[in-house]
């Protein structure tokens, strides 16, 4: 995608309009529409950036550099570079919560199936990260998949993304929003096959403390108005606004030096996925899918390719699935096949076609009732756990994001939603070891 114009085209000031609209309402709303997400630290045993005051008109439109090989270990290991994708719309600054991008890839190894995950750094443009990054080892024939997430509108890619096999966005240009990939179909077309061959395992989802199947990325009883989008990437920020990557090592060379103006010390990406695995699991009693990290020795961590490798294997019917009302597939508001088959491609869920139409009135219906059930049995379980929303407890987040997403697709059922509208009791977020700081929401 241009790097930048002197005059927004049409279908860019459109989006430009929408994720202005977006993040005003995101802030309050939903970890899949963009923004700011809470704390929680204590009982999630996890960082998570402190809200920072939002400027008054932030950009919300940014670009990454993709370095040169990007799929190499020398490639991962390259800082991508942010800027702003129009200079005159302002600055773009990883360590603005509200601006962030976040880079993560997930790699097979095609001998023996066994996966795992490296972060790469995004910094800003023409800096140098807070403490040098991590130069992984790959396996032979190493087969590496990245996508991409973004705190903000449009998120654009220039640089060596033809190398990477790069997607923005649809075939003529007009950008996803939040979302990218490189490699994306070429790694889920080898895990595929690793998997059906014995050599890949796809764990299990588990059973909830509610006696169903634990959640996944196609549950609509998770899913928002832009499903499958953006990453669980975590960075390290220092108050002088440089970045590094999240590991033990450079959590403890940094100390009190990366925390942020803003009280925080990690930036977050928003998502259904960290939703899922940071929220959604530990109040359901159930534990996601993890891969080793390659910048860190001895952890683990998650991914948005585990995530949906595990979807595929064992979501049940209804499955969610991209619709065409998704705001990141459509083209001047109108549904667009081409870019919902290409949004598709990169998350491992089959194109448009006769079992799976992408039809907007179908998904919203399967959202305002199996979701809408699933939010409403769930309610025991988390009316007292943490959301991402300070002052918030995980059911009252979840059924504002529901009305929220009904309302942002359209649909003519978003009035089922208001009867689950928490009343003020609801609304109280946990007192019990809580934190109460907030943090970008995704």
């Amino acid at each position: 995608m241009p790097h930048r114009s002197p005059r927004p085209r049409a279908d860019q000031r459109r989006a430009q309009h929408r994720s202005r609209g977006r993040s005003r309402r995101v802030l309050a709303l939903s970890l899949g529409l963009g923004g700011t997400l809470s704390a929680a630290a204590a009982l999630l045993g996890v960082s998570f950036a402190a809200t920072a005051p939002a400027p008054a008109q932030p950009n919300q439109n940014c670009t990454l550099t993709v370095p040169a090989n990007p799929l190499s270990a020398q490639g991962l290991a390259t800082p991508y570079q942010l800027s702003a994708t129009d200079p005159a719309q302002g600055p773009c600054h990883e360590a603005d919560p509200n601006q962030s991008a976040f880079v993560q890839a997930t790699v097979l190894d095609p001998a023996t199936g066994a996966l795992s995950v490296y972060s790469p750094l995004v910094v800003d443009r023409g800096t140098a990260p807070a403490l040098p990054t991590v130069l992984p080892t790959l396996p032979a024939h190493a087969v590496v998949g990245i996508w991409f997430g973004f705190n903000a509108g449009v998120l654009s890619l220039r640089g060596q993304t033809a190398a990477g096999s790069c997607v923005g966005g649809a075939a003529r240009g007009t950008p996803f929003g939040q979302f990218a990939y490189c490699n994306a179909p070429a790694f889920f077309a080898a895990a595929n096959a690793a998997e059906q061959s014995g050599k890949l395992t796809v764990p299990p989802l588990g059973t909830a403390k509610d006696g169903k199947p634990c959640l996944t990325t196609r549950d609509f009883g998770l899913v928002d108005q832009d499903q499958s989008d953006n990453v669980t990437t975590e960075y390290l920020a220092t108050a002088r606004g440089r970045t590094a990557q999240q590991t033990a090592k450079n959590a403890a060379a940094l100390g009190r030096n990366r925390t942020m103006r803003n009280g925080g010390s990690a930036l977050l990406n928003g998502s259904d996925n960290l939703l899922l695995v940071k929220f959604e699991d530990p109040a359901l009693g159930c534990t996601p899918w993890t891969a080793p990290d390659l910048a860190d020795p001895g952890a683990s961590v998650t991914s948005l390719a585990l995530n949906e490798l595990q979807a595929a294997k064992f979501q049940s019917a209804p499955v969610a699935l991209v619709p065409l009302n998704d705001p990141m597939v459509t083209t001047n508001n109108r549904p667009d096949r081409d870019k919902a088959d290409r949004y598709r491609a990169g998350v491992d869920q089959p194109p448009l076609g006769p079992g799976a139409t992408g039809d907007p009135r179908a998904y919203c219906t399967q959202l305002a009732t199996v979701g809408a059930r699933r939010i409403r049995l769930d309610r025991r379980f988390t009316l007292g756990a943490p959301s991402p929303q300070a002052g918030q407890n995980l059911f009252a987040f979840l059924t504002q994001r529901l009305t929220a997403s009904l309302t942002n697709l359209g649909c003519p059922d978003a009035a089922r939603a208001a009867a689950l509208a928490p009343d003020t009791e609801t609304s109280a977020t946990p007192t019990s070891g809580e934190a109460t700081d907030s943090a970008p929401t995704p």
